[in-house]
């Protein structure tokens, strides 16, 4: 009866508790984010298999031989049970080969790295996290903007991430899968939006001061006119981005607001990511430069005490031949 009534009170508070989903990885708007979504639910189905069985009897067990009740004396008989040494390994080994299998299959599908299987043809935007504040530059396009991303709904965008600064990981938690922004690399991420609306991008990684504005809104516009319309509208109200102005804006910033760039330098992604390539070459090779000469003044070093003390049997040679010239002598 009690049991009847605490699930009866905990599905009417199911709604509520899943409002605050909204906008979340259980909300997704596209095909990533649906899959993950299955995923999650799959896999907590199966855990709950384990986790509910135990809350129930530890609750259970506790109520019935609780202190005060006499009559329920607890007088276990030890002996081996087959039924229970089969439930208690055969289970948790069914639901361990079952998430592997779905681990196995779910890890290939949704690999970041893996460009969508799709009709139409995608578009690629290039990602650089700068402190506090996401840069999205468009190559095809010849354009770039801050804090604001855009692209046609049902369309594939293929994104190139770095960092100019601390490590960051780039999330829309609406359209799926989170990956990681690092200076000096350049990691890949695969999206599709299947409806048009606004959904909100962060950066899942503590990165400083200005972590909790370092956010950006994520656009599926309705159609590819609608994009168009987007892009003509950045080129018209855009200023240059070239290195010198690229400078200007990789200042630290806190809330930055949305600015556009009707056209940007050749290759200033590459040149943001080769930028520390460089310096960890540059560093790299003058260590070895270093490492090269302190070798060598250690062997200059070793080679003149070789010449300024004479060996043991050197020396013993000597003297032998100056006590024979001295017995030679007195003869």
């Amino acid at each position: 009866m009690l049991i009847r009534k605490f699930s009866k009170v905990l599905f009417a508070l199911m709604p509520l508790m899943l409002a605050g989903c909204e906008g979340g990885v259980l909300d997704p708007k596209g095909q990533v984010g649906i899959d993950e979504k299955q995923l999650i639910i799959i896999s907590t189905l199966l855990m709950l298999i384990v986790v509910i069985p135990v809350i129930f009897m530890t609750l259970f067990f506790a109520w019935k031989y609780r202190d005060g009740r006499d009559h329920e004396i607890y007088a276990p008989k030890w002996a081996h049970s087959k039924t229970i040494e089969l439930v208690v390994w055969l289970v948790p080994i069914v639901i361990v080969v079952i998430l592997g299998v779905i681990t196995w299959g779910s890890t290939h599908k949704l690999d970041p790295y893996k460009p969508l299987d799709h009709e139409a043809k995608p578009i690629t935007v290039e990602v650089v996290s700068l402190n506090w504040k996401w840069l999205f530059i468009y190559p095809d396009q010849g354009i770039a903007s801050v804090n604001e991303l855009a692209f046609p709904v049902n369309v594939p965008v293929n994104f190139k991430i770095s960092s100019d600064t601390a490590m960051n990981s780039f999330f829309i938690p609406q359209l799926g899968s989170q990956i990681y922004s690092m200076a000096g690399m350049t990691t890949k991420l695969h999206l599709i939006a299947n409806e048009p609306g606004t959904y909100k991008g962060i950066s899942a990684n503590y990165s400083g001061a200005g972590f909790t504005g370092m956010k950006f809104d994520a656009i599926a516009t309705a159609d590819q006119a609608s994009f168009d319309a987007w892009v003509a509208k950045v080129k018209h109200q855009g200023q240059t981005l070239d290195s010198k102005s690229y400078q200007a804006l990789a200042e630290e910033s806190i809330n930055n607001p949305v600015a556009y760039y009707s056209t940007v330098s050749d290759g200033l992604f590459n040149q943001i990511v080769m930028q520390y390539m460089h310096k960890n070459d540059m560093q790299h090779h003058q260590g070895m430069e270093m490492h090269a000469m302190h070798s060598s003044e250690h062997s200059i070093a070793e080679s003149g005490q070789e010449m300024a003390m004479p060996s043991a049997s050197s020396t013993e040679q000597t003297h032998d031949f100056e006590s024979s010239t001295t017995k030679g002598g007195a003869q």
